[in-house]
């Protein structure tokens, strides 16, 4: 508790003596008709407990860059968190989990290969919308390249990666970053499956919280994190509190 009590101190007095640098306007990848920014800046290398302040002040990371959304008339991405110990799978979760009883997951170090680059294009081109290029320097700077201990996540079928996830642990929870699965295997619910894999990873690990990202109400992309209940809200003033008891989540994963 000293050690995170000491790093949000640096993390409070960073903010109030730096302007962050807010990169320029451009379209909302979750929301039609606005546009977005972030502030942020990049890391080098970071300690556990000063990123999880930063990750306590609203900000994530991608790749090496630490950032934050900074929109001038919007605050829809809240970020989210999943207390682990109360956590509690929905039926249609334990469904998705014995759907992937024949998987074998591997975790350790991000080890990029050629046959996880290949996976992390075929889902490119079947889930997004031409934003990210696919590139091979993308795949490593975008997912492999990490200012903090990553855990990587392996889910294979026989040999074969079907998906892969990445996560930072940092003290007492682990953060998701990312998860990318071959679309050949898409009826699995490999996203959700991941989810639950890494909450069951955290609670064996004895961990407080799972994060998970930013939520936003209006977008089903991001709205579908308030199904892993009971979770918790990032408040503006930094305190975390229970989200509510009923929301409308989309959820449309099994």
């Amino acid at each position: 508790a000293d050690e995170i009590n000491m790093a949000r101190d640096l993390v409070d007095r960073f903010m109030s003596e730096h302007v962050l640098p807010v990169g320029p306007d451009h379209t909302c990848p979750y929301l039609p008709g606005r546009t977005a920014c972030s502030e942020g800046f990049e890391a080098g290398a970071m300690d556990a407990a000063l990123y999880l302040a930063f990750m306590d002040r609203g900000f994530r990371r991608s790749g090496s860059v630490i950032y934050r959304p900074a929109c001038r008339a919007c605050g829809e991405c809240i970020p989210i968190r999943i207390p682990v110990p109360r956590f509690r799978p929905s039926r249609s979760m334990k469904r998705v989990w014995r759907r992937n009883r024949d998987l074998h997951v591997d975790v350790g170090p991000p080890v990029p290969d050629e046959e996880k680059y290949g996976v992390y294009v075929r889902y490119l081109d079947h889930q997004h919308d031409g934003t990210m290029t696919g590139s091979r320097d993308e795949f490593l700077d975008f997912l492999y390249n990490s200012p903090v201990q990553t855990l990587e996540f392996t889910y294979r079928f026989g040999r074969r990666v079907v998906g892969v996830s990445l996560a930072d642990p940092c003290l007492n929870v682990l953060s998701a970053v990312y998860m990318y699965f071959d679309p050949e295997h898409r009826k699995r619910g490999l996203g959700t499956y991941s989810i639950l894999w890494e909450i069951a990873y955290a609670a064996r690990q004895n961990l407080d919280y799972y994060y998970l990202g930013y939520y936003i109400a209006d977008c089903p992309k991001m709205s579908y994190k308030a199904r892993y209940r009971p979770f918790e809200l990032l408040r503006p003033d930094g305190l975390w509190e229970p989200g509510p008891d009923r929301l409308d989540c989309n959820d449309r994963s099994a």
